[in-house]
């Protein structure tokens, strides 16, 4: 099974079953605090330094990513290991900080992006069954939905699963919604969650990550970065049960609050969809993700 690519450790999410969890909002309230009270300059430059720290600190993390690269693009000299793992680390804290930083006193501030595919975006619409955004914990995935939202009006609803300190998560979360994006958190069966089926059906988007597997979540084999892999099954049921289409949809950041958002042709499942069906439908996502990953490889937010 795919691991969670964070930090966060899904099979164990209630609050106070972790010894750390104090420590883990209390580095979450300190970065807040920077990238929210901080000036400018703090919020650009300052995070890479954390995110090489943090790659120091945490070998376990640090040995991860490097796997993860090596999966993504092959091996690579230690030299080139060490820029690509430290190139990962400050991408993903200087993320976070851009997002926490919608809680200054100024507001949320809108960031650019690229959009390639944006046909396929389009093209989707026009079904007018609602949309089933899979996408993947790289950079800039939180700046997804408020993007697509501003510049093609899609009320977005992002689906995660439970971290384990609550308090962290709901620290995060408001400056999530502050910049425009609906969270909505769930266990291992996302279709148990009746406002996401009401959502589509209303004409929204459900946006699920393919690289989020947890404990008792069904999920289909494939082939991914050229090796048996799996994805959740519950972006396909969706599509099936709603007549929505799916709408592959990964982001990379490209510089301070700058995004290249890269959307590929969607797929519809018909509800009569079989086992066959389904697993062909997995394939392409997997493999749509194996290209967009393969083009961005130190994007990859895959830490445990």
């Amino acid at each position: 099974m795919i691991p969670r690519p964070d930090e966060h450790d899904e099979n164990d999410h209630q609050e106070g079953s972790d010894p750390r969890a104090h420590e883990r909002l209390f580095w979450r309230r300190l970065a807040h605090w920077g990238a929210s009270r901080g000036p400018e300059w703090w919020v650009r430059y300052s995070p890479p330094v954390f995110g090489w720290a943090a790659a120091a600190l945490v070998p376990k993390a640090r040995r991860a990513v490097r796997r993860n690269l090596r999966e993504i693009r092959g091996p690579a000299s230690l030299r080139d290991d060490a820029r690509d793992v430290l190139a990962t680390f400050a991408t993903y804290a200087s993320c976070l900080a851009e997002v926490l930083s919608n809680d200054a006193d100024g507001g949320p501030r809108a960031p650019n992006a690229v959009i390639h595919g944006g046909a396929f975006v389009r093209e989707t619409m026009a079904i007018q069954r609602g949309i089933v955004i899979v996408t993947a914990h790289t950079a800039g995935w939180e700046t997804v939905g408020p993007l697509l939202g501003r510049d093609y009006g899609l009320p977005m609803m992002l689906v995660m699963a439970n971290e384990r300190d609550g308090k962290a998560q709901s620290l995060q979360d408001g400056a999530r919604k502050r910049s425009g994006l609906e969270i909505t958190h769930v266990g291992s069966d996302p279709l148990a969650s009746l406002p996401l089926l009401r959502h589509l059906r209303a004409g929204g988007v459900v946006a699920l990550q393919l690289d989020r597997a947890v404990a008792g979540m069904r999920t289909r084999s494939v082939e991914l970065l050229g090796r048996a892999g799996e994805v959740p099954e519950g972006p396909l049921r969706l599509a099936q049960l709603s007549g929505a289409p799916i709408l592959p949809v990964f982001c990379a950041r490209t510089g301070y609050r700058q995004y290249v958002i890269q959307a590929f042709a969607p797929r519809k499942l018909e509800r009569r969809a079989d086992d066959a069906d389904l697993d062909q439908a997995a394939q392409y996502l997997a493999t749509c993700m194996t290209t967009f990953l393969r083009a961005y490889p130190t994007q990859w937010f895959k830490f445990a």
